[in-house]
C-alpha cells in the first residue's frame, strides 16, 4: 500500500510561513506571506507531521503502537491480529484473517488517498517471492545492475568472495586507485549485504580502506564481484515451519587486523530456522587473548538478542534463557563464573553485563564445536567447502 502525496497530509503544529509561490502571487499584496496549515514537501517538519497524523488516526481506530519499534502497529480481534509496518509513505500489512486485511484497506482508503500495490513482491530494492514452502528474499536484479555498472559482466567466476591466503593491510607503498570508484563499489556492496550475508565480512574488511585505496584492495573487491557473478540468483530462504525459538551464534578471530592487531567480532541470530540478523565488526580495543576477543564478541551478540527479545514482545512473543552458541570454553567460563576476576579486570566494564544476563537467566551460553560455528563466515575467509556448507546452513541458496 502506497500513500499518494503522503507529506501533504501532515498538519503543522508550529507557525510556519512561506513566501508566495510562483503562480499563486497576489500582485496587490506582493509582500505578504502564507501561513501553512499543512506540511509541504521540502519542509523539515513534514515527515514528523505525517507520522503524527497517521499515528493519531491508527490509535483512534483501535491499534496499539509497538513499544520498541514505533512504526509497528497491531490490531487484535479475538484470536486474530493485524500487523501494520510503516516506512515513510509505504505501508506493509498482513493478518491471520483476510477479513482484517480488507477492513484495514477500506479504512485507510477512506481517510487517505491510497494506491493498493497487491501482494508484496518488491520492497526497498528487495525482491520477495512467496510460495507454499516459505519466502525467498533476493537482490538478483540489483546484482545484475552492479555487474553491468562496474564492467564485470565478463570473465571467470570464483567459489568464495575471498581467498584464505590473502591478508589485507593499508599497503602504504602500493599504487593508489580511483577513490570515487572504489567508494562507489563498496557502497553498492554494503547495500547488497541486506540479502547476502555471505559477503558481509569481506565487504566490511575492504570498507576500512576507503580513505586511501590501493590496487591490492581493488583486486579483493573485484573478486567479490566475480563471486557474485556466479551466484546472482542466490538469496535468503525463510522456510515455513512451526519452530519459533530465538538463538544466536557468536565468534571472533584473534588479532586479525594486521595494522592495529584488533580482532573482528561476528554473530548471527536466528528465529527458528530463519536467519534474521547478522553483523561483522572490528572490535574497539586490542584483545590480550582469544578468550577476551570471544567474550567481547559474545557480549555484542547478547545485546542484539536482548533487543530482538524486546522487539518480539510487540508481536506477543516472549523468550527466556535465550541460547548463544560459542566455540570458546574459556569465554563461556568467564561469563558464567565471576571468580575469574583477575584474568578479566582489564576488560571494559560495559562488556561484563553479559555475566549479569547469564546470572538472571536471560541468556544461556552453550558450547558449539568449531565445525558447527555458523558465525565463522563473518570473521574470517574460509575454504570453499566450509564456506559452501555454512552458506547453506544460513539459508542462502539458489532461487529460481
Amino acid at each position: 500500500m502506497d500513500v499518494k502525496s503522503a507529506f501533504l497530509n501532515g498538519i503543522i503544529q508550529e507557525e510556519v510561513y512561506v513566501k508566495q509561490p510562483p503562480g499563486f502571487e497576489n500582485f496587490s499584496r506582493p509582500n505578504d506571506v502564507y501561513k501553512l496549515k499543512k506540511a509541504l514537501y521540502g519542509l523539515k517538519q513534514a515527515p514528523r507531521a505525517w507520522y503524527d497524523r497517521l499515528n493519531s488516526f491508527l490509535l483512534q481506530n483501535g491499534f496499539t503502537r509497538g513499544k520498541v519499534d514505533i512504526t509497528l502497529f497491531v490490531f487484535e480481534k479475538g484470536q486474530d491480529c493485524l500487523l501494520v509496518q510503516i516506512y515513510v509513505d509505504d505501508i506493509i500489512f498482513g493478518a491471520t484473517n483476510d477479513f482484517l486485511c480488507k477492513k484495514f484497506s477500506k479504512l485507510m482508503q477512506g481517510e487517505f488517498e491510497m494506491s493498493m500495490m497487491g501482494e508484496l513482491n518488491f520492497f526497498l530494492g528487495l525482491q520477495i517471492k512467496q510460495c507454499q514452502e516459505g519466502i525467498y528474499i533476493s537482490q538478483s536484479k540489483y546484482t545484475k545492475e552492479l555487474l553491468k555498472k562496474f564492467g564485470i559482466e565478463e570473465g571467470r567466476t570464483v567459489s568464495t568472495p575471498m581467498t584464505t591466503n590473502v591478508k589485507i593491510d593499508k599497503d602504504e607503498k602500493g599504487k593508489s586507485v580511483d577513490e570515487s570508484k572504489y567508494r562507489g563499489m563498496i557502497g553498492s556492496l554494503l547495500y547488497l549485504t541486506a540479502s547476502r550475508p555471505d559477503i558481509l565480512h569481506v565487504v566490511c574488511l575492504c570498507a576500512r580502506f576507503q580513505s586511501n585505496p590501493k590496487e591490492s584492495h581493488m583486486s579483493v573487491v573485484k573478486r567479490i564481484f566475480r563471486y557474485l557473478k556466479g551466484t546472482i540468483q542466490y538469496g535468503l530462504f525463510y522456510p515455513k515451519n512451526e519452530k519459533f525459538s530465538l538463538k544466536g551464534y557468536s565468534d571472533s578471530d584473534y588479532a586479525g587486523n594486521i595494522d592495529d592487531q584488533k580482532s573482528t567480532s561476528g554473530s548471527c541470530q536466528f528465529l527458528g530456522d530463519c536467519l534474521v540478523s547478522w553483523f561483522s565488526k572490528k572490535q574497539n580495543c586490542v584483545s590480550l587473548s582469544t578468550a577476551e576477543a570471544e567474550y567481547i564478541s559474545t557480549a555484542f551478540c547478547c545485546t542484539q538478542l536482548l533487543w530482538m527479545k524486546q522487539t518480539l514482545a510487540d508481536y506477543k512473543c516472549s523468550f527466556e534463557n535465550i541460547p548463544i552458541f560459542c566455540d570458546n570454553i574459556s569465554a563461556i567460563n568467564i561469563a558464567q563464573n565471576p571468580v575469574h576476576h583477575n584474568r578479566t579486570k582489564h576488560i571494559e566494564i560495559r562488556h561484563h553485563f553479559l555475566r549479569d544476563c547469564v546470572s538472571k537467566r536471560k541468556i544461556e551460553i552453550s558450547f558449539v564445536p568449531s565445525q558447527d560455528q555458523l558465525a565463522d563466515i563473518f570473521t574470517k575467509p574460509l575454504s570453499s567447502e566450509t564456506f559452501a556448507s555454512i552458506r547453506a546452513r544460513l539459508g542462502i541458496m539458489h532461487i529460481e
